[in-house]
């Protein structure tokens, strides 16, 4: 069934939906019959349950094979770049059903950036409302990230980084993260402690390991090449990343945000805030700053990476990660 006719059935009323619900996740651990009891509300949804790479798939599987014209993802970021990766293997964006993510898991960068807030069973009210009234629906497109490097399979997500960002969150998956905090608050630990550890960098003289930037050579789609070692660098298909922050300002008309900061930066501390607003065009790059909008890019490193909170290593320092864009993915924004 084509992306159309499956909108055609959306706004007729006649729409098959279906979701899968992380209950691990860090909202919905805390709001499980709340959100449990939303779901069984909405007549004829088929819900699966999953938390794990083998049921994440065999969940895929069974929603697809029902062909529903609407995937409800009540989970966060790591289950949903779990999903895409599912997703991607079987079909075409194309081919998939139109896509709704309610924020259920500890962070929630995608489903923020498209302009869902509010608890998740409230998301599931609106939903509900939407499907037994149903009108035009709101749409947005974004691309998603396929991350690929000889000898390992494609990865798929909406946020790439390296350096202090993929430092922080391999902090996060420390006893840190059995705290039960989530959202916004939890994020802004991992903000601090960060920074944190970049400071403790500079007054100390010397990298602590566990901190440390990122020596790699990025090529840019046209070309150009960075080399050198950086305080952190990060590749998004999202307009904002988790409290509005916005660590880009290319003006390219391209997918993908890429930024970069320059070990050899120049007055860090009050170019913090511009980074984090998304008024970073003050910038120089001359000073160790750059941020660019492209379509596809490599890297070459010997460290770790994450890919929407999720921790890998290159596999091969001598062999690129490919990093490119996909075909847009079309979600319905409640």
């Amino acid at each position: 069934m084509t992306l159309q006719a499956r909108i055609d059935r959306l706004r007729s009323g006649t729409a098959k939906t279906g979701c899968l619900l992380n209950p691990m996740g860090g909202q919905v651990r805390k709001r499980k019959p709340a959100i449990r009891q939303a779901l069984d509300d909405i007549p004829g949804m088929l819900v699966c349950e999953a938390n794990d790479a083998i049921t994440f798939k065999s969940a895929v599987d069974q929603l697809l094979q029902a062909d529903i014209d609407l995937l409800v993802i009540v989970a966060g970021d790591g289950t949903t770049h779990a999903i895409f990766g599912h997703l991607f293997a079987a079909r075409a964006p194309a081919d998939w059903p139109l896509i709704t993510i309610i924020p259920g898991g500890t962070t929630n960068m995608t489903p923020l950036d498209l302009g869902v807030r509010g608890k998740p069973e409230q998301i599931i009210r609106r939903l509900h409302a939407y499907l037994r009234k149903p009108s035009a629906p709101k749409l947005a497109q974004r691309a998603v990230l396929r991350i690929e490097q000889a000898g390992t399979n494609p990865i798929y997500g909406m946020f790439f980084a390296v350096g202090l960002v993929a430092r922080g969150v391999k902090f996060s998956r420390s006893p840190v993260k059995q705290i039960g905090i989530t959202g916004g608050i939890f994020t802004a630990m991992i903000m601090l402690r960060s920074l944190f550890g970049m400071l403790a960098n500079m007054i100390l003289g010397r990298q602590q390991s566990e901190w440390a930037p990122v020596n790699m050579t990025l090529t840019e789609a046209g070309g150009r090449i960075h080399q050198g070692t950086y305080l952190f660098a990060l590749v998004s298909a999202l307009d904002c990343l988790l409290l509005n922050i916005r660590p880009y300002w290319g003006t390219e008309p391209a997918p993908l945000h890429v930024t970069l900061v320059d070990q050899q930066h120049k007055r860090l501390w009050r170019s913090v805030w511009p980074i984090l607003s998304g008024d970073g065009a003050v910038l120089q790059e001359k000073d160790g700053y750059y941020s660019h909008n492209t379509g596809s890019l490599t890297v070459h490193m010997d460290d770790e990476y994450i890919v929407d909170g999720e921790l890998y290593r290159s596999a091969n320092p001598q062999t690129p990660i490919t990093i490119t864009a996909t075909d847009p993915v079309t979600f319905l924004v409640l």
